[in-house]
């Protein structure tokens, strides 16, 4: 079971999210829930951490964890805002169509 974690900020902005766990739906190199994870992570990682204005921390120390935390300025706030819908959007589909492989908590903070 893959299980994902997402925290937005009371304004609605991605904190932090964390992927861990391997989903088992194929076998390994072959599981689509893994990819699926694995490419959305992956890619926003890729876009918050090369763009101006937004902060990106991360950590993938082995094969079935990755966590990132974000904060940003204001010139990058409307991008983290973006990146972030699309992230948790594009897990809840995969959580949503794979529920014995994917689970998404997403947690709001009152910070923000």
């Amino acid at each position: 079971m893959v299980e994902v974690e997402a925290v937005l900020g009371a304004d609605g902005l991605l904190r932090s999210c964390r992927a861990s766990g391997h989903a088992g739906a194929g076998r390994r190199g072959s599981d689509v829930v893994c990819a699926a994870v694995s490419v959305l992570m992956g890619t926003a990682v890729r876009v918050l951490s090369e763009r101006r204005g937004v902060s990106l921390r991360w950590d993938a120390p082995e094969p079935g964890f990755l966590s990132m935390e974000a904060d940003c300025e204001a010139e990058g706030r409307e991008f983290l805002a973006a990146a972030g819908e699309f992230l948790v959007e594009g897990l809840a589909s995969v959580a949503g169509e794979f529920p014995e492989h994917c689970r998404l908590f997403v947690r709001r903070t009152e910070d923000g």
